[in-house]
């Protein structure tokens, strides 16, 4: 059995919401934020009232960003990595970089292995028949005198990072960018040039992106590209800069945190596999070894995130003589993530599936084999507020997929939930701020929250299993249920018991004879937890949201003292209350803040001091300890020797639907065409389409007046928006015959909808390698459940191949054909 709740796309802002206002250039890309975050969007706004910053928004669309932007350029779409590669080239060949920063903060000096190659869009270690790379000769020389990496601090070695990233982003010109982009080349040279001024210490831009860069199958590329020219601007860790992801619903942000997707644990701990059969072996796979003398290497703190992890997993019965219940725990034997767990289903493999708030057969790509996939289960759990069409997939649906309702073997069972507005509990915003929020209203009928069913069911399960007969009895007994009413755990209950809290007396580290936490109190944040079972948290970025001062979530004191818009008090950001990630980068390597105007912190002789947390050690000398201390060298990588399946650098690969015949990058290597390490399955590869009968690329966005499928079932939302509808450009509208209004047929590879055709100015036909392209866009909202008109689930026509890191699915590049009905 699996059980899977919604998420496909991974990351947090590395700033807020809020502290977008500090920005002088924000960069939309990847998202609609005026559209898709329009709350959010005011902060924008902000920016542009009160510094007088620019707004630069780059989408194949000319969206509600791009109306109000200061610049807008169209790019088609499966292309960004290509566009941004070309702004590194930019950087580097112009010298438009933060030298200091770059060579204090990152790995740029750092010699790579002399076997590391990279030829033809193609790196070194690649096993074509296991579809991944062996990145032995990715990683860094080592000293062997003093066993940690060798650097060369003036960055001219040829091996050195910053050589080879001069090397490697060269052949992405202004010329060659906008051949593959389409964007036009004028425009491409003007967003350089205004990035490009960013380099200076009183400069800083912020970039705002969402699943427009994260579902593709190159995902985690396109964000890692913008991190990349972030680093070499000096813009991470800085009031106004980073990484900004925008997450889709308010609480999107909590569920991956809380690892409910199954693909790890909560606080992005991973999964014990059959290779690590002992906790020791477990803990020494997952704590890296130190690359850097006096660095702080924060990972070697794995096991007491663990081990807290276990103890509120299974509270007394985990001890030292049992490994803390390491026995105890799910061993997983392979890929957890949605695409895995659909292809497991599909090839009868798994027997049943438990869907909590979350609608597949909408959300996962190519609904004729998810509902076949869903046929071969023996029983099916759906628990959500409303009737989804997974709830449905075994009804006759039309076109949707060749499912025979009397054939489909597959029990359902419904469980209705509460909506979220009717249950109490903590949110989670894309800033990484937890907020804890009442019921604003009671549930109808016999509905009842989440944690009730979930309790209701496992009370069920263990007194089945009570006798100890049946597989696996033994985890169900073991595990912790503490709650004063069992049927029943109080959020309340359950935000303590994530948070954590003290079993036994902690005492400080350095000084044994003073405890820091009494036993039974509730920890002040994760530096207090332990693994010597004295410490139980459920989720150890969590530690410290309800600490023994009481809930911290709950907090509403919005004062700003340094006008940063930091409000410290404000719920609580994870990790630590911190507002803005690897703030220590926002001061120089004597602890001075590049832009005091923006201080975020600063040394003040013996400690930090500031705005916010200190993403550091406060006592930690700036001359000593590097700003990003999550790596084991203390500085960000621009060459990611580890954790990037496709390369230790970026590179432009063509979606697997593409308009082209090759990777214009590479146009003699075949291989090179598609990202070779995406999550491609068995049988899927002779569903994807080609140009020639269909040769149009494709997109799928959201619009203001839908969220998701929710609001489908809502009058007021049916009102404002009724029908299913595409959007296309007027040559193409031209060349097919289709006039406003009209009827038209989308297909794919996999499917077909149909839809009122929008002909618009708003989505330009680009010339991309010498040819036109036109680009259909497709909002996602319909479905054949709700009160709209019925219309068609888009992911009938999206290709099912996921990003090669987290497998997210490309849903926003593939090829279609149109034409009118």
């Amino acid at each position: 059995m699996a059980s899977l709740a919604p998420t496909f796309g991974r990351g947090a802002m590395t700033n807020h919401w809020v502290d977008i206002k500090n920005a002088d250039l924000v960069l939309i890309m990847g998202g609609n934020a005026a559209e898709a975050h329009p709350c959010g969007f005011k902060w924008v706004i902000e920016a542009k009232k009160t510094r007088s910053a620019k707004l630069v928004v780059v989408d194949p669309r000319f969206t509600r960003s791009a109306a109000v932007a200061d610049f807008y350029a169209p790019i088609r779409v499966g292309s960004d990595i290509a566009f941004l590669s070309g702004v590194i080239n930019y950087l580097l060949t112009n010298d438009k970089i933060n030298h200091e920063y770059v060579q204090a903060y990152t790995n740029a000096g750092y010699l790579i292995n002399t076997g590391y190659t990279f030829n033809e869009g193609m790196f070194s270690g690649y096993d074509e028949a296991k579809r991944s790379y062996d990145n032995t000769t990715w990683k860094y020389q080592m000293d062997e005198a003093t066993g940690f990496a060798k650097i060369d601090y003036s960055m001219q070695d040829p091996q050195c990072v910053l050589q080879l990233m001069k090397q490697h982003f060269a052949p992405y010109t202004p010329e060659v960018v906008s051949k593959v982009t389409g964007t036009p080349q004028k425009d491409y040279e003007k967003i350089l040039e205004m990035m490009g001024e960013c380099a200076k210490p009183n400069k800083v831009m912020t970039i705002l992106y969402a699943l427009g860069w994260t579902q593709h199958s190159v995902g985690s590329q396109n964000i890692r590209t913008m991190a990349l020219i972030q680093l070499l601007l000096g813009n991470i860790g800085m009031a106004g800069g980073g990484i900004n992801a925008l997450r889709g619903h308010a609480n999107v942000q909590g569920i991956t945190d809380m690892c409910l997707i199954g693909a790890s644990l909560p606080g992005y701990l991973a999964n014990p596999t059959d290779k690590e059969a002992t906790l020791a072996q477990f803990i020494e796979a997952k704590t890296p070894k130190l690359l850097q003398a006096g660095q702080m290497n924060y990972w070697s703190n794995y096991s007491k995130f663990f081990v807290s992890h276990l103890k509120s997993m299974y509270g007394p019965n985990a001890t030292a003589e049992n490994q803390f219940g390491y026995d105890w725990m799910p061993k997983i034997d392979g890929a957890q993530d949605v695409l895995a767990l659909f292809e497991r289903m599909h090839q009868g493999k798994l027997t049943g599936f438990f869907c909590q708030g979350f609608n597949p057969l909408a959300s996962v790509p190519h609904a004729a084999k998810l509902g076949q996939a869903l046929a071969k289960l023996k029983y099916l759990v759906v628990m959500d507020p409303l009737t989804t069409e997974t709830s449905e997939f075994w009804k006759a649906h039309g076109e949707y997929h060749d499912v025979k309702p009397e054939e489909v073997q597959t029990e359902v069972f419904r469980l209705p939930a509460n909506l979220f507005a009717e249950q109490e509990g903590s949110f989670t915003n894309s800033g990484r701020v937890i907020q804890w929020r009442w019921s604003g209203a009671d549930a109808p009928g016999e509905t009842k929250g989440d944690a009730e069913i979930m309790a209701a069911l496992f009370l069920k399960l263990r007194d089945m299993y009570a006798d100890g007969q049946g597989a696996n009895s033994e985890p169900l007994k073991k595990l912790h249920w503490p709650y004063r009413i069992p049927n029943k755990p109080s959020p309340e209950e359950l935000a303590k018991e994530v948070s954590g809290v003290a079993l036994a007396d902690v005492l400080d580290l350095k000084d044994p004879t003073k405890v820091l936490a009494k036993a039974g109190e509730q920890l002040a944040g994760f530096a207090q937890l332990r693994d010597d079972g004295s410490t139980s948290c459920g989720n150890w970025i969590y530690s410290g949201s309800w600490s023994q001062v009481g809930n911290l979530m709950a907090r509403r004191d919005n004062s700003d003292p340094s006008g940063l818009g930091q409000t410290l008090n404000w719920g609580f950001a994870w990790p630590a209350n911190r507002r803005i990630l690897y703030n220590r980068a926002s001061c120089d390597a004597n602890g001075k803040p590049w832009d005091a105007k923006r201080t975020v912190i600063k040394w003040v002789g013996d400690k930090w001091t500031g705005n916010d947390i200190p993403d550091i050690r406060p006592d930690a000398p700036p001359a000593e300890v590097s700003p990003f201390i999550m790596n084991p060298e203390g500085v960000a990588r621009l060459f990611a020797f580890a954790g990037m399946k496709e390369g230790p650098l970026p590179v432009h690969y063509e979606p697997f639907e593409s308009p082209l015949a090759e990777n214009p990058m590479f146009p003699s290597n075949a291989k090179a065409k598609n990202n070779p390490a995406a999550r491609v399955f068995p049988g899927d590869q002779e569903n994807f389409g080609t140009a020639d009968a269909y040769p149009f690329v494709a997109t799928t966005y959201r619009l203001v007046e839908h969220f998701h499928f929710w609001t489908k079932h809502s009058w007021l939302n049916a009102v404002t928006q009724p029908e299913q509808f595409v959007e296309i450009g007027e040559e193409l509208a031209k060349s097919k015959g289709i006039a406003h209004g009209d009827k038209v047929r989308v297909s794919s590879k996999r499917g077909k909808i149909e839809a009122v055709a929008v002909v618009t100015k708003r989505i330009p036909t680009l010339q991309v390698n010498g040819k036109p392209t036109h680009t259909v866009g497709i909002p996602i909202h319909w479905g054949f459940k709700g009160v709209t008109r019925p219309g068609y689930l888009t992911n009938v026509l999206t290709p099912y191949v996921g990003d090669a890191n987290v497998q997210t699915p490309e849903f926003k590049a593939f090829l279609v054909n149109i034409e009118k009905v």
